[in-house]
């Protein structure tokens, strides 16, 4: 073999390697951002089916203005039963089952088909109490290892904690259709990988709001208990999301079906 047959055969050979090298590379970055993904999904809902009691309360001028209950109950495989539980929405549903959302009414035997961002108050949304889990429907990359931001002061359980904490800094973008945000730049805690805070995109690129993830110890088990909601718009007011509790509860795979759902009002869950 001449000279320049064997230096072109090397040549081929080091560019496989390194294409090889770059696959492999990306794959485990892939696995990474997902693992990280599953540990902070673990902090805002446990594995399985449960039961979640929620409060959705805006604040105008840092005093409360309005108050909303919801009981949701959700499954694996991205099921999702939201209830209206407030006197001026007793009666209403939202179903969302992986990217669609149903919305029905007491007195309709239509369901509605409705987006993960419609309102339910203040900067709230549906896709905020309804979808609780980010490994599923995000993918990206790690930026790097930052300060931890220092949250406002608008919820105690917003720890001012100084520049110690670091965290660990994700650009994500939607990996299916119909997810409440295409975009989120994602900070967690780089030692628990508990979620600190989150910039939400909507798909034009702009962000729509800014959440913050206050933590609560639960039967000795850390967990996201409050969600602050920010508008840049909208400065005077804001959202927080409280999840008063948390507890494993099997559903039945019914209650998941618009048609039934229509025809059971759920009295008593």
């Amino acid at each position: 073999m001449s000279e320049s047959r064997s230096q072109a055969c090397r040549r081929i050979i080091f560019g496989l390697s390194l294409a090889a090298l770059f696959d492999s590379f990306a794959a485990f970055a892939a696995e990474d951002v997902t693992a990280i993904l599953r540990q902070a999904d673990a902090y805002r809902r446990p594995a399985g089916s449960v039961r979640v009691e929620v409060d959705v309360e805006l604040f105008r001028q840092g005093s409360l203005d309005k108050e909303r209950s919801y009981t949701i109950y959700t499954k694996p495989g991205r099921r999702s039963v939201v209830l209206m539980k407030s006197p001026s929405e007793i009666g209403q549903k939202v179903l969302m089952l992986g990217e669609q959302f149903w919305l029905l009414m007491p007195d309709s035997q239509r369901p509605l088909r409705i987006t993960a961002n419609q309102k339910l108050l203040g900067e709230a949304s549906t896709g905020d109490i309804a979808d609780m889990t980010w490994s599923e429907d995000y993918q990206g990359a790690i930026v790097g290892e930052v300060d931890c931001p220092e949250p406002p002061s608008l919820l105690p359980e917003l720890a001012r904690t100084g520049k110690s904490r670091r965290c660990t800094h994700l650009d994500l973008n939607a990996a299916r259709p119909g997810v409440t945000y295409s975009r989120l730049d994602l900070f967690v805690e780089s030692a628990s990988r508990m979620p600190i805070k989150a910039d939400l995109f909507v798909g034009s690129g702009k962000r729509a709001k800014e959440a913050w993830y206050g933590e609560k110890t639960t039967d000795g088990q850390r967990r996201i208990m409050s969600m602050l909601l920010l508008d840049d718009i909208q400065t005077s007011r804001h959202t927080v999301i409280r999840y008063r509790s948390i507890v494993p509860k099997e559903s039945p795979d019914e209650l998941y079906n618009p048609a039934a759902l229509v025809r059971n009002n759920l009295t008593g869950w």
